[in-house]
C-alpha cells in the first residue's frame, strides 16, 4: 500500500532512539522527510546520517523539549530546514513513573506541555499543509491503573483527551489528531532493557502479564504511528490506536 507519504515533512520530538527513531526511519523508508529533536547530539547526528542515506531530508537539533522557547525554536527551524510541516509526531516523555511530587512537575512540563506547545507551535505550518496530521504518543498506562506511578498514567490519559478536543477543533481545517497507546516496548538502551538488567523480577512480572509471551518491538509501534499519521489513514481523527499484544483488558467503546 502507498500511504501517500512521499515528500512530507515529518517532525518527530524524541526521534534519536526507541520508538521515535524507529518512526523517523520508517517515515523515511516512505519518502519523507523528516525532523528530530533530542538531547543528545552524538544520537541525533547518528540518526541524521541514517536518515540522510536513505535519500531524504533530514534535520536535527539537540533540545530539551521541556524549555518553552527551545522547542518552539526547533519547530521554526524544521519547519524552515524541511519547508513546511505536514505531520507532527509528539513522541517524548520524562518517563516519571515514580510516586512523588517531582514526578507531577516533570510529566506536566515534558508530556503534556511538550505537546501542547509543539502542537501550537507547528499549527500555521500545518494549516498550510495539504495532508496535516498530530499523533501524539500515549500509553496503556492511561488506560488502565498499572506498576506505574499515579503521574504517567495520569498525563498519558490526559494526551488521549487532549488530542480528542484537538481532532474535534481541528477538523474544519482538516487537521486531524490521533493518539497511539503502546504497551511495554522492548528496545536497545530503553527503560525495559535497564530493568530487565537491573530488577529482572519486575522484568519477569511485566513480561508475564502479557498473552503473547513478549514485549512490543520499538519498529511495531511506528508501523502503527507511521500509517494513522498518512494520508492513506485520512478520514481517521480523535482515535487512540493501542498496541499492546493484547496487555490491556479495558474495552474501548
Amino acid at each position: 500500500m502507498d500511504l501517500g507519504l512521499k515528500g512530507a515533512n515529518i517532525l518527530i520530538t524524541g526521534g534519536s532512539k526507541g520508538i521515535g527513531r524507529a518512526c523517523a526511519e520508517r517515515f523515511a523508508d516512505e519518502g519523507a522527510n523528516v525532523a528530530i529533536c533530542a538531547r543528545g547530539q552524538a544520537e541525533i547526528d547518528a540518526a541524521i546520517a541514517s536518515l540522510e542515506a536513505k535519500g531524504v531530508k533530514a534535520f536535527g537539533q539537540a533540545v530539551d523539549v521541556a524549555d518553552k522557547a527551545a522547542l518552539e525554536a526547533w519547530v521554526k527551524a524544521a519547519a524552515e530546514a524541511l519547508g513546511g510541516i505536514d505531520v507532527l509526531v509528539a513522541n517524548v516523555s520524562a518517563l516519571a513513573v515514580d510516586d512523588s511530587e517531582e514526578a507531577w512537575m516533570k510529566g506536566f512540563e515534558t508530556d503534556l506541555m511538550h505537546t501542547v506547545r509543539a502542537a501550537n507551535a507547528a499549527l500555521p505550518w500545518l494549516e498550510q499543509s495539504k495532508q496535516p496530521a498530530i499523533t501524539i504518543i500515549s500509553s496503556v498506562s492511561g488506560r488502565e491503573i498499572d506498576f506505574t506511578g499515579p503521574a504517567y498514567g495520569g498525563f498519558k490519559a490526559t494526551l488521549v483527551h487532549y488530542a480528542q478536543g484537538l481532532a474535534y477543533r481541528l477538523a474544519p481545517k482538516m487537521i486531524r489528531a490521533n493518539t497511539v497507546s503502546p504497551g511495554n516496548t522492548y528496545f536497545e538502551g530503553g527503560i525495559w532493557q535497564w530493568i530487565e538488567q537491573n530488577n529482572p523480577t519486575l522484568f519477569k512480572q511485566a513480561l508475564d502479564l502479557n498473552p503473547t509471551g513478549r514485549m512490543a518491538t520499538a519498529d511495531e509501534i511506528a508501523k502503527g504511528v507511521v500509517f494513522l499519521s498518512s494520508p492513506a489513514s485520512s478520514f481517521t481523527t480523535g482515535t487512540n490506536l493501542v498496541i499492546d499484544g493484547a496487555l490491556t483488558k479495558g474495552v474501548q467503546l
